[in-house]
């Protein structure tokens, strides 16, 4: 394990940007302090914006060190797909028809649910979109999650205490809930192929779990919040005017082309050009799409694709060393620093590794993907729409990860001992 001078410096240009995602109420204190430099500050306390910002200076160094050769050289290397597919569903998923049809459908699940006030809606969308995921792919069930839950809960007068629980729940049933296909969750998907896990593989080996512990946590916090939600009003669709059946196929089929198209930026991006030549025809059935918000997370994603490329060096030995029962617990902690797709396509890297290693590796790392932004690729997405609602309009890390524990405690029952 001997690094290059460039590796180390990427390796401490990571540590730092870990760092400043847990500092970022400092730099809106800043902003305020300091109002002649106002928006640099605010900028810098954007949390999307960290990894970004860092691979900035990442790059910065490349070309004073490495020479401009070597630097787009490693640019060129870098896969941007994941971030151009999330900006992509994350827009498509966030539009009036799509979310009117989720929301209709939630609803009318959620009458049949026998729960006073919100209990039943709040139940019905932690369970089912995270589950959904697993076939409209992960990013796209955190956004019409997320959308879901400020429209109908967040922009209500509810608990931080709650709020906080939510996000919590929400990100960890995401990362597990993903897994009942090969193709939903980003840690999945990285070792999919190489290791011929199909469908009927994870429905048997990690779906069924998945879905135990998705309705285990769910029903969990809303028992515990029960007083506060039986108190809310039953959600009520916010729209007022129904979008034709017609575009609302028409957005499906987008939204589905994407999907199927995921690993082939060239065709995906295009459909999602034509989806919004789409969308501006027909702006009287749209809300303002959320193309600001999919680019911070884009950026996000981006800057963690740039620096997350400088850790193999260091990464990829601490995992191979570790036994297939330590594997497992160290995935989890790994993937609460690192993004939890990185860790198992450093896995897949190494010929030779057992089932029982495979298993734990891909079980760890979803396990672990809701414990704070950077474990899981959707979870940008999910704090770029709700943070408006927390106070400070910011999430606090350390509130996330407290939250996470306990749903995080259960996958790791679920998979461990199921």
């Amino acid at each position: 394990m001997t690094p290059t001078p460039i590796e180390l410096i990427g390796a401490v240009l990571f540590a730092i940007a870990i760092l400043h995602t847990f500092s970022t109420k400092f730099f809106e204190r800043m902003a305020h302090k300091r109002p002649a430099h106002a928006g640099l500050w605010h900028l810098l306390g954007e949390i999307e914006v960290v990894f970004g910002f860092w691979a900035l200076v990442l790059m910065v160094f490349m070309f004073a060190t490495n020479g401009s050769k070597n630097a787009l050289s490693y640019i060129d290397s870098r896969n941007f797909t994941e971030p151009m597919f999330v900006f992509a569903i994350m827009v498509i998923a966030g539009t009036r028809p799509i979310l009117q049809t989720a929301k209709s459908m939630v609803g009318l699940i959620a009458r049949a649910i026998p729960l006073p006030g919100s209990m039943g809606f709040y139940f019905t969308v932690l369970t089912l979109v995270p589950l959904l995921g697993s076939f409209i792919t992960e990013p796209a069930a955190m956004t019409l999650a997320a959308l879901i839950l400020a429209d109908s809960i967040f922009n209500q007068a509810i608990s931080s205490r709650l709020k906080y629980a939510t996000l919590g729940i929400l990100f960890v049933n995401i990362s597990i809930g993903g897994t009942l296909t090969p193709f939903a969750a980003p840690p999945v998907l990285m070792v999919a192929s190489k290791w011929n896990w199909d469908i009927a593989f994870m429905l048997s080996v990690f779906g069924w779990k998945a879905a135990i512990a998705v309705l285990v946590n769910t029903l969990g916090v809303t028992l515990i919040f029960r007083k506060e939600l039986r108190q809310l009003p039953v959600a009520k669709n916010s729209i007022s005017t129904p979008v034709p059946v017609l575009l609302v196929l028409v957005h499906i089929l987008f939204l589905v082309g994407v999907v199927v198209f995921a690993h082939h930026p060239a065709l995906f991006m295009g459909l999602f050009l034509f989806f919004l030549g789409i969308a501006h025809a027909y702006q009287q059935h749209q809300d303002r799409l959320i193309l600001r918000e999919g680019l911070l997370v884009a950026f996000f994603l981006a800057g963690l694709v740039v620096l997350g490329g400088q850790q193999q060096w260091w990464l990829q030995p601490v995992l191979m060393s570790m036994s297939t029962d330590q594997v497992f617990f160290g995935a989890i902690v790994l993937t609460a620093f690192t993004d939890n797709a990185a860790l198992t396509y450093l896995g897949s890297l190494v010929e030779g590794l057992s089932d029982g290693f495979k298993y734990a590796l891909v079980a760890g790392a979803v396990t672990g993907g809701g414990l704070t932004i950077i474990a899981n690729a959707p979870n940008p997405a999910g704090i770029a729409i709700l943070r408006n609602h927390f106070d400070n309009q910011a999430v606090h890390p350390l509130g996330l990860l407290l939250a996470a524990l306990p749903p995080t405690l259960v996958a790791f029952v679920a998979f461990r001992f199921l």
